[in-house]
């Protein structure tokens, strides 16, 4: 099982990355919707290109087959995608996975893959979307854990640098925001604030 970075950042465009990966970020989601297929490879480019330039392990959400096509190794699929992906063809093609879950019937499902991560949400209620499950509470992380073994597991929902001291506690390995970050007034000093407080749940050190 790969190693990786506490701090997970999940932003919406290429742009997002070229602004705050430079800053330490070594872990990111691309996470684009209803975007024209030349537009999302655009993107997927623009976002692998420096993430290699930055040692920075990029994940890309949902579109398995433009991040075979364009060289990327990591993939993030929601149990709807699930449904409709090429399973064989993400593993033939050497992409690693993760796989979001909110019930003990996902949970089920997302271990018999024996994915890279996993992650539950939403923790705490959040403004992200809309979503049928109720908030999750930090007891269930504990529970999920001890389920999970090394398959490390992702905190997700309503996260913020304040939360996130309580969700390592709880039993994350890793803890992924969006909005704490992309509405803040300082998406810089926030960023920099989340690699301060998560970087001691590191397993591995980075040099400057």
């Amino acid at each position: 099982m790969m190693v990786l970075d506490p701090f997970y950042p999940i932003f919406d465009s290429a742009r997002w990355l070229e602004r705050l990966v430079p800053l330490g970020i070594k872990l990111v989601q691309l996470r684009i919707k209803d975007n024209s297929e030349a537009e999302l490879r655009t993107e997927i480019r623009a976002a692998r290109d420096l993430c290699a330039a930055h040692d920075c392990q990029l994940i890309v959400n949902d579109y398995w087959k433009l991040a075979l096509e364009e060289g990327c190794d990591f993939i993030h699929l929601g149990q709807e995608d699930l449904d409709d992906a090429d399973l064989d063809a993400i593993r033939a093609g050497g992409l690693k996975l993760g796989v979001s879950s909110h019930d003990e019937a996902e949970l089920d499902r997302a271990l018999a893959l024996r994915p890279d991560y996993i992650a539950l949400g939403p923790i705490y209620p959040t403004i992200l979307k809309k979503m049928k499950w109720e908030q999750q509470g930090l007891p269930r992380l504990g529970e999920w854990k001890a389920q999970m073994g090394n398959i490390p597991l992702v905190g997700i929902g309503g996260m913020s640098v304040e939360r996130a001291s309580g969700v390592f506690e709880a039993g994350a390995d890793i803890v992924s925001v969006v909005t704490d970050i992309t509405l803040n007034t300082d998406p810089e000093a926030r960023v920099r604030e989340w690699i301060k407080i998560t970087r001691p749940h590191a397993h591995y050190s980075h040099t400057a």
